[in-house]
């Protein structure tokens, strides 16, 4: 086939690429503000139930779990069924989830909380579908800047964070859920009338799911990707939901000043999350997230001792949101290029389970590692810096992270050994 007639024959993305990049990030803050409504609440869950730190770290980590599992099938079924299918199924399931976590809160029941917080945790599950549902809108040379500003939905976790205990005290605790469960269900029905999927798929060929994700974890990429994004998106998502918990324990902050500065954090990650993506088109993933990496690990000894004046350990809680936001953006700029266009949603998919995973066991980790005594988490945040070391060695090594242009095409990985 000539250059012309593949020109002629490729699909049209530019009409419609805007309005559906739009719809999958709004939809994505909706169900990241579900998926995280248990953590700015975990204060008065404590204090209702008498919960220790460990137990609060429990609750606050289930939906984290599920919302990371769940990622591997629904970026798979995304492949196969598409995304404006996908986001109208998990936010029509996640309503009633919703409505449901309000219900059991008010028994004071903590075993059923948990196990109700455990399947609220699908609503994570909208970040597997909107990475190859963004992708498949671009090309390969904007792939970077589309996946950033679809993660900008993790602002739902700022959203959360801010309005969902001012909501509790303006309206009431039920009250607040069912406002939540009511936007939730709304923005499933607007995916359904206003989503379209790329003109890129049409005539793909549909491979069953389990030998797609079979042949995604053969590929080292697969793997290595897992790892980077489970350090940077997990930090993310870990202090976004413990946060709270973690200024009452050391600051003391009331559950609505601590929302507050929880959601400055994610707000700025979030701000970070399409520069990074868009720096990673330019310059190449790689120097992104060594960047990424290498601020977080300085920080996270910085904030580990504790320091007392607000002036001091705000900005430096900023400063390590902006850094894990820019790794964000560049790890899922890797994706596009680095993973088979067909295997773009199966291993982003796994990537975003494994991100979501890394944010799982932090909240464990800070309860279980929490001195009372000193009001100390030095443990768990030098664990952090460690971590992030490991990482940064990591991404030296990952292939396909430097500049591309529009003619790139993902190289074919060989599997891992």
């Amino acid at each position: 086939m000539s250059s012309v007639q593949a020109a002629s024959a490729a699909p049209n993305l530019k009409q419609g690429q805007l309005k559906n990049l739009v719809l999958a990030t709004l939809a994505s803050t909706v169900g990241f503000w579900a998926w995280t409504i248990v953590g700015p609440l975990s204060k008065r869950y404590a204090g209702e139930m008498s919960l220790t730190p460990g137990q609060t770290a429990i609750l606050v980590a289930m939906p984290i779990f599920v919302g990371s599992i769940a990622r591997v099938p629904v970026g798979a079924l995304t492949d196969k069924y598409g995304g404006r299918l996908m986001f109208t199924v998990i936010l029509g399931i996640t309503a009633p989830l919703v409505l449901l976590t309000g219900l059991v809160g008010q028994l004071n029941n903590f075993p059923l909380l948990v196990v109700v917080a455990f399947f609220l945790g699908i609503a994570g599950t909208v970040f597997a579908i909107g990475i190859p549902f963004c992708s498949a809108w671009y090309e390969s040379n904007r792939k970077g800047f589309a996946t950033g500003v679809f993660g900008a939905g993790m602002v739902g976790t700022a959203v959360s964070a801010f309005f969902t205990p001012r909501l509790v005290e303006a309206t009431g605790y039920m009250a607040t859920h069912i406002i939540i469960a009511a936007i939730v269900a709304v923005s499933a029905l607007l995916c359904w009338l206003m989503l379209r999927d790329s003109p890129a798929r049409a005539g793909r060929k549909v491979e069953p799911m389990m030998p797609k994700l079979k042949h995604a974890f053969t590929l080292k990429v697969t793997w290595q990707l897992c790892f980077l994004y489970a350090v940077v998106f997990g930090a993310f998502v870990a202090f976004s939901n413990y946060l709270p918990t973690y200024l009452a324990n050391v600051y003391e902050y009331d559950p609505t000043g601590a929302g507050t500065r929880t959601a400055g954090f994610a707000l700025a990650a979030v701000i970070a999350r399409p520069i990074g993506g868009t720096l990673a088109d330019k310059f190449g993933p790689k120097i992104v997230t060594l960047t990424s990496f290498g601020g977080t690990i300085v920080l996270a000894m910085f904030v580990a001792f504790q320091p007392d004046a607000e002036h001091v350990y705000g900005p430096l809680f900023l400063a390590m949101a902006v850094f894990l936001g820019l790794g964000t953006g560049g790890v899922f700029g890797w994706v596009g290029r680095a993973a088979p266009a067909k295997d773009v949603g199966t291993i982003g998919g796994i990537i975003a389970a494994a991100g979501g995973l890394g944010g799982y066991f932090p909240p464990l980790v800070m309860g279980a590692t929490y001195n009372p005594d000193n009001r100390s988490y030095f443990v768990g945040l030098t664990l952090l810096a460690v971590f992030a070391a490991v990482a940064f060695l990591l991404a030296l090594v990952v292939r396909n992270g430097g500049k591309t242009n529009e003619n790139d095409k993902p190289v074919e990985q060989t599997p891992a050994k």
